[in-house]
Parts: C-alpha cells; sequence; structure tokens
C-alpha cells in the first residue's frame, strides 16, 4: 500500500461504465522541485494524445514504425479530422485521443482497432490544441493491454524517456465496442509491455484575421481564446449609445442583479436570444424574496440556462455556469479608485465575471452541435455578489423541487479567469495601476489566507471539491482528470502542480505549499472554501465540481471602477519585463482565456463519457 504521511492516495476513473482503481504515491511531493520533477501520480486516464518510434525490445511480429501509414503527415490542433490509419501488416493500433464515433454520434476517450495487412481505417480525431506532438502506438494484431502515459505527464514526455520500451508504465485494456461500434478502453494492471509509438506533429493555425500580438496564436479551433476575447470586449464596450436607455453604452454595463434593474434585464435579453441562437433551448427563472422590514416581494434572481438535452441519460446534467452580475457601487463606489482611493462597485466588471461568462458563451456555441449522453446545460447566474442567490434558488428550487428525478453529475464554474500565466509575475506598477508609493499596491506581503501581491508569480487555479480536509485528497478522480488533461492537451505540465496542505497550518497550506514548490504557474487544489457558485453545487446538490480563476484579492481592481478590458490587457502585457516571455498584453490575455476555455471543454467532453461522483457520497 502506497502511503504518505499516513495518508494514502486512490484515485478513480473509468469508461463505459467501467471504473478502475490505482493506488498512488507522490513521490518527492513536498520536496519543493519542479512540478513535472515533483509531483507523480494521482490517477491513471482514459484519454489524451500521441508521440513516435520504437523501442530496443523486439516487438513480435509488428516490428517498426514503417508497417502503418498514418495520414495526414500533420495534425491541425484544436479541431476534429480525419486520421487514417493503413497497414502493411495485421497488426493492432491504440490511438489515445478523443474521437467523434460516428456510429454513437458520441466522443469517446481513445480507442483500439484491428487490422489486417492492406486493410485502412478513418477516424474523426481531435488532435490536442495547445502542444506539437501526437502518438498513435501499435503492435501485434489483437493485442488487448496497452501502456499510458503518467497523470502529470504529456505523451510527447513519455515519449522522450521511452516509455514506449518500458515495462512500469501504467495500462489500459479493449472493451468490445458496443453494437459493432469502436472498441473502448478501461484501465489494466497489464501494460502489455513495449510497444511501437509513431509520432505525428501538430499545428494550430492562426486565423487570417488576427496577428500575433492580437491573439492569433489561439484563434482557431473547436473553441478558441480569441472568440472569448471578442465576446469579453463586446460585452465590456463602453463606447457611448444614446439610444440605449439601459446604460446607455453599447456594451452591457451596469449589470447589479435585483430590484428588476433595466440593465441587467437589457443584458438578460441579449443572453436568452444568443443561446438560443445556438440552437440550445432556454428556460430561465425568476425568483423573489420578501422583505423582512417591509414585506414586499423583491426581484432577486433572474437566471438564464441553455440546454441540450441528452440521448441518453437526459435527466443527468452536466452544468457550465458563471455568474453574470456585477458588484454594485455601494457608499459612492463609482469613484475611480486610482484617484480617490479603493471604494467597492463596477460599471463593466470584465474580469469579475464577463470573463467567465464569455468563456461560457464560447464552450456553449461549439458544444450546442454535438450530441451528448447526459444533458448540457449552459447557465449564467444573477445575484452571485449578493450571496450566490441565483444558483441557490436554481439548484434549491427547480432542480430539488421542481425536477426531482434529476442528478447533477458535475458542475463547472467560471469565475475571475484571465488575470493569470502567461501574464507572469507581480502587479503592475505605476501608469495609473494600483495605490501607495510609487503607484504600487500598498500592502504586498503574503495574505494570511491568501497570496503574495507584487511579487508574484500569480497562478491559474484549478480548484476542485468538496473537500474537508486541507490535507487529505477528498476528491482524486475530478483531481487526476484535470491533471491529465492539463498535461498534455492544454500543454502546461512544465507550469503545472497540485497543492497539498501536509505538514502545514490550515489558514495558509495553499500559498506555503505553493512557495515551496517553487511557485508553479498553474495549481490544482481541493479548496475547503468556497467563495463562487460552486459551493452552491457542493451544498445543496452534494455535486463534484470544478473551477477556473485568476488572480482574487491581489487584483488592484476587484470590484472597482477599473475593472475593464484595457485593465486586463495591461496586468498581463509582459513586453519589456524581466518575466515571462515577451508577448502583448492582448497576445497573453487571449492565451489565458484559450486555456481555460479548452480545459474545461475537454473536462465537458470527458465527463460525458463517464460523470464523477462524490466521493463522499
Amino acid at each position: 500500500m502506497l502511503e504518505y504521511g499516513g495518508n494514502k492516495f486512490i484515485c478513480f476513473y473509468g469508461t463505459e461504465n467501467r471504473w478502475f482503481e490505482v493506488e498512488i504515491l507522490f513521490r518527492r511531493f513536498m520536496a519543493g522541485r519542479r512540478p513535472t520533477q515533483a509531483m507523480l501520480l494521482i490517477l491513471v486516464f482514459l484519454s489524451a494524445s500521441f508521440s513516435g518510434c520504437f523501442g530496443e525490445n523486439e516487438v513480435e511480429g509488428v516490428s517498426s514504425a514503417n508497417d502503418v501509414v498514418i495520414t495526414p503527415a500533420i495534425l491541425t490542433g484544436g479541431v476534429f479530422q480525419g486520421l487514417t490509419i493503413a497497414a502493411d501488416k495485421d497488426l493492432s493500433a491504440f490511438i489515445p485521443y478523443l474521437i467523434l464515433n460516428k456510429d454513437t454520434g458520441f466522443v469517446q476517450n481513445s480507442t483500439v482497432i484491428d487490422l489486417e495487412a492492406g486493410d485502412s481505417v478513418l477516424l474523426d480525431v481531435l488532435a490536442p490544441p495547445r502542444t506539437d506532438t501526437a502518438v498513435v502506438l501499435i503492435s501485434d494484431y489483437g493485442r488487448e493491454s496497452w501502456p499510458v502515459r503518467f497523470v502529470d505527464e504529456s505523451w510527447k514526455t513519455w515519449y522522450a524517456r521511452d516509455g514506449y520500451d518500458l515495462d512500469d508504465n501504467p495500462g489500459i485494456t479493449r472493451v468490445v465496442g458496443m453494437n459493432g461500434s469502436i472498441d473502448t478502453i478501461t484501465q489494466s494492471n497489464e501494460s502489455g509491455g513495449s510497444v511501437i509509438a509513431v509520432t505525428i506533429p501538430i499545428q494550430r493555425q492562426m486565423a487570417a484575421a488576427y496577428g500575433e500580438s492580437e491573439g492569433g496564436r489561439h484563434s482557431t479551433g473547436v473553441v478558441d481564446g480569441r472568440t472569448t476575447f471578442n465576446y469579453l470586449n463586446m460585452l465590456s464596450d463602453e463606447s457611448l449609445d444614446a439610444t440605449d436607455a439601459a446604460d446607455g453604452a453599447i456594451g452591457y454595463l451596469d449589470r447589479w442583479a435585483g430590484q428588476g434593474n433595466a440593465a441587467y434585464e437589457d443584458a438578460a435579453q441579449y443572453l436568452i436570444q444568443t443561446l438560443e441562437n445556438f440552437g440550445l433551448e432556454v428556460i430561465t427563472q425568476r425568483f423573489v424574496y420578501d422583505s423582512l422590514m417591509t414585506g414586499a416581494q423583491n426581484p432577486e434572481a433572474y437566471n438564464i440556462c441553455g440546454y441540450r438535452f441528452g440521448s441518453v441519460s437526459p435527466n443527468n446534467w452536466m452544468v457550465f455556469g458563471a455568474h453574470f452580475d456585477i458588484a454594485p457601487p455601494v457608499n459612492g463606489g463609482m469613484l475611480d479608485p486610482h484617484i480617490f482611493g479603493r471604494t467597492y462597485g463596477t460599471r463593466v466588471g470584465a474580469y469579475d465575471n464577463t470573463a467567465g461568462t464569455s468563456m461560457v458563451l464560447t464552450v456553449a456555441e461549439a458544444m450546442a452541435g454535438y450530441d451528448t449522453r447526459n444533458t448540457m446545460v449552459f447557465c449564467l447566474w444573477s445575484g452571485e455578489e449578493g450571496g450566490k442567490r441565483g444558483s441557490d434558488f436554481w439548484t434549491d428550487y427547480w432542480v430539488k423541487e421542481d425536477n426531482p428525478d434529476v442528478e447533477v453529475t458535475n458542475y463547472v464554474n467560471l469565475d475571475m479567469a484571465g488575470v493569470n500565466w502567461p501574464g507572469g509575475g507581480g502587479a503592475p506598477c505605476g501608469n495609473g495601476h494600483g495605490g501607495g508609493d510609487g503607484g504600487c499596491d500598498p500592502q504586498p506581503a503574503i495574505d494570511p489566507d491568501g497570496y503574495p501581491k507584487d511579487e508574484e508569480v500569480w497562478p491559474m487555479r484549478v480548484y476542485i471539491g468538496p473537500s474537508l480536509d486541507h490535507d487529505v485528497m477528498n476528491q482524486p478522480e475530478m483531481v487526476g482528470l484535470a491533471m491529465w488533461i492539463g498535461s498534455d492537451a492544454i500543454g502546461v505540465e512544465e507550469q503545472m502542480a497540485p497543492l497539498l496542505g501536509v505538514g502545514y497550518d490550515a489558514e495558509t497550506w495553499k500559498v506555503d505549499d505553493w512557495l515551496a514548490k517553487d511557485r508553479p504557474e498553474i495549481i490544482v487544489y481541493e479548496d475547503t472554501t468556497a467563495r463562487s457558485d460552486h459551493a452552491t453545487f457542493q451544498d445543496n446538490l452534494g455535486t463534484v465540481t470544478m473551477g477556473f480563476g485568476g488572480l482574487v484579492d491581489g487584483y488592484w481592481c476587484y470590484h472597482q471602477t477599473c475593472d475593464t478590458v484595457d485593465e486586463m490587457i495591461d496586468w498581463m502585457d509582459t513586453t519589456g519585463k524581466d518575466y515571462g516571455e515577451e508577448q502583448s498584453g492582448t497576445s497573453n490575455l487571449v492565451d489565458a482565456l484559450d486555456t481555460i476555455t479548452w480545459w474545461a471543454t475537454y473536462s465537458f467532453f470527458h465527463l460525458d463519457e463517464q460523470p464523477i461522483r462524490n466521493a463522499y457520497l
């Protein structure tokens, strides 16, 4: 039994109702090394990408990569495309990527196929969007067990360390496809030994309309960061529109929930029309509360959700959500904090939470075209800033009372996402940003329950729950899924590390472990506190959630009038800085939005094939 500090690390995952269990030790986990060197195994997932060449051990029958011809020679990253495998000898091939199964109409995680000499097969494969190398594994005809990479490494790294020639890999085995369809896979204690690994380069195209400084590197695919950025720009447009009586702007500003706010009502109509244009069925709910002082009923929550009902289990709902409301002004909160100091309230709310809203729209637009086993629900919440009232009413009344047969299998949350890696190192100083001497944050020290501010290489956060213990991994399946996707498809194995609070104080464990691991740019962790709508799903429904976010309290314009797109761009600019790559603020912001949008999309595909239930239940 593998243990660390008295703690067992047990991970679960499976496909097509085939569950498996792997016990994994974080070797050198607390040694303070870089993520790919310090963190090892949480679990093995059954999806991925591919790499090339063959090992020194003899593979009986099939002798080299020349026994198979794979076309195209270069894959296009981020899109489903035809992948043809033609065999010169009798052989089997393992394709470890998301595949659109033409027989079922669903996306599935990997397949194994058998080919006789002279045969070929055409598969619709999603090439990973943010890595440059894929692999297809080949071996003798009829092979059942195959090696796979570890959860914290890419297929490219697996190939570079000769994983194809080793016997200590995790393993999978094939599962016969239903009704003559292509096979699926499940975990196995056997990897079957060495294989031949055929590498295929991946190139992601740039949209003709955008240069590199405008986010062109991440402008194409099933989803892309530039589309998310365009939504963010449009919704946050402060340009004068004298004909708009709600907010006087081209965009949708002043979205303060409650009390029948005309600006929020106007924005809600835009959301309804947009989701309907995607082909989703839009269902809205209005909730009210009774004033304790007057007894009057006041409009409090107005939720907008788009539904694509599942073909197999329509009462299983996968929910992807973000709050659409923004922090209302309080006591003169519309004053510019750069001039008058920080107060409270905003007009635009670009980072909190138009960015999250834009990602929901991007994913909804793309996913609406795919058939799924379970029902997909894309929700924009109101009332989050007033205490998560929108999601609270929705889960308590719409789900539990009006739809008691529904199980919300998983929830993905987007809140304050984008101001994070790859923007790099600390808050901008001067040029109207921040406060205090020199235009910097007047309190640069580490917060008791947060992160350093001005000297921080602030991380992108992937937070998972529910979790009751800071030093125990309570939801290893979801942690494992996040890491499996991040290490290969998202291309962040070098930047990513999991956080665990073993040996640290409960109040400061996140920052303590983060610093001990040399400030990784992307952190995956279980959060014992919840300040956004994911808490509602955990508390009211017992749903396992995954959330994505960036800098919170260290962001000078958090809940301030300066929370604009221009401010986000300035924070993400690394030109002429001593940290990060030389990229414009727009390029880095689009990159960050692309990272999270893709991560969420991959999560939806995986969770549709195999939902992850609450380990506590």
